[in-house]
């Protein structure tokens, strides 16, 4: 099972150094995810990050981004939006409804689908019931290629794995741990991915 850390959705002082940190410490895929915000600060943030690490990040806009720093790929966030034009690269998708994601699996290397459970970081509630991500699983919607996304956290991971979910994406879990406007010390937020490493496992 893969995990995947997504960015919080604004950038913030410290946020170099704690993500060169995470792949110090094994982090294999991130996800650059800044809505609305100017490719001036991604920018900023991947010239600030050893070039070794560009190769594990994907972005989801900007998305000359992907061969000026030679990232990992690109994320479209609405499941039916055309790749660019003569794009090669590693591409996934976002799905919101389990009847997109039969066609979107064949359309990208993998596929998030969102609001498994409430977020931890906004208002948004779980779209599907126990019920129908069981009956998603059973007729083989979700597999290997499904990575969950919403609300995923060190307590639900077990979940995910039983549903046949192929990754989880973790977002709020993580960052909840520290404080953008005050904390300097990330002690707490790393060895908490370590736990979530261990739970992937």
């Amino acid at each position: 099972m893969k995990l995947i850390v997504m960015t919080k959705p604004t950038y913030f002082v410290e946020e170099d150094k704690i993500l060169a940190t995470l792949f110090d410490e094994g982090l294999d895929c991130l996800h650059l995810c800044k809505p609305g915000s100017s490719p001036m600060y991604a920018e900023r943030l991947l010239t600030l990050l050893p070039e070794d690490y560009c190769s594990k990040i994907v972005v989801h806009d900007h998305f000359y981004l992907k061969e000026e720093y030679n990232l990992r790929g690109i994320h479209i966030d609405e499941a039916g939006q055309p790749a660019p034009q003569g794009y090669r690269g590693r591409l996934s998708r976002t799905c919101q409804k389990l009847d997109e994601l039969k066609v979107t699996k064949r359309n990208a290397d993998y596929v998030f689908l969102k609001h498994i459970f409430d977020s931890q970081t906004g208002n948004e509630k779980a779209s599907f019931t126990p019920n129908e991500l069981e009956q998603a699983s059973k007729l083989g919607l979700i597999d290997r290629h499904v990575y969950a996304l919403g609300g995923m956290n060190i307590d639900n991971i077990r979940m995910a794995k039983e549903l046949g979910f192929g990754g989880v994406v973790i977002c709020g879990d993580l960052w909840n741990r520290f404080n953008i406007h005050q904390g300097l010390d990330y002690k707490e937020l790393i060895a908490h991915f370590e736990k979530l490493r261990k739970a992937i496992g």
